[in-house]
């Protein structure tokens, strides 16, 4: 019977397997991509690239959203450490609304990418559709649960975003952005109910009810 490491070295030899292909095929360095954030109501949307040199292992990284927060922390540190480079792109509330989400978060990424110094690069970028970035690329559906260097991106991108919601929070108490991090939680629709939008909301992202005060 496999124990827990052998099945955790398994997995992330795995996931390192799918990067160390794509460099050794393309001769380059390869940039996971991922973001954090095109669903909330509130909050930029936050990409981030990583790489990586062909013999790093970190063990634990994951699908950022598969980690509790503490883990996200801890691996954070640990890939900021061992990365060869590492770029993080955001775009503003104010972007959103004024392109689409979509649009943001590709404007995102391709400032993620601008942010890193190594190159040349391919890009490996989590999603059906990447954007151009000056770089080929591959997509990959449900990449950060099947790329390490995507994986440890998501990470990135996550906990980078959760201290800009934590920031929002000190300047926006009634919202419990460091709790829900600008999701629709049933807390956060009552507050908007109650209080209306403030100004890190995405005025272009409604859920029932928003805006409407009491009688």
């Amino acid at each position: 019977m496999a124990h827990a490491g052998d099945r955790e070295t398994r997995r992330i030899h795995e996931l390192l397997a799918v990067d160390r292909s794509v460099q050794s095929r393309e001769q380059a360095y390869v940039a996971g991509i991922d973001e954090a954030g095109r669903g909330p109501l509130a909050g930029p949307v936050v990409a981030a690239a990583v790489v990586f040199d062909s013999n790093v292992y970190i063990e634990g990284i994951n699908d950022s959203k598969k980690l509790s927060s503490a883990k996200r922390s801890s691996l954070a540190e640990q890939i900021q450490e061992a990365a060869l480079d590492v770029g993080i792109g955001i775009a503003s509330v104010q972007e959103i609304d004024s392109i689409n989400i979509l649009r943001a978060t590709h404007v995102a990424m391709g400032r993620a990418v601008a942010g890193l110094h190594i190159k040349p690069l391919f890009l490996l970028v989590d999603g059906r559709d990447a954007p151009d970035m000056g770089w080929p690329c591959q997509s990959i559906i449900g990449g950060d649960g099947k790329s390490f260097s995507i994986a440890a991106a998501s990470i990135i991108a996550k906990v980078t975003r959760d201290a800009m919601m934590t920031e929002l929070d000190r300047q926006y108490p009634l919202y419990g952005f460091q709790q829900n991090k600008g999701y629709g939680t049933k807390k956060h629709v009552e507050a908007l109910k109650k209080h209306g939008k403030c100004p890190g909301h995405r005025h272009t992202f409604h859920v029932k009810g928003w805006g409407e005060r009491p009688e």
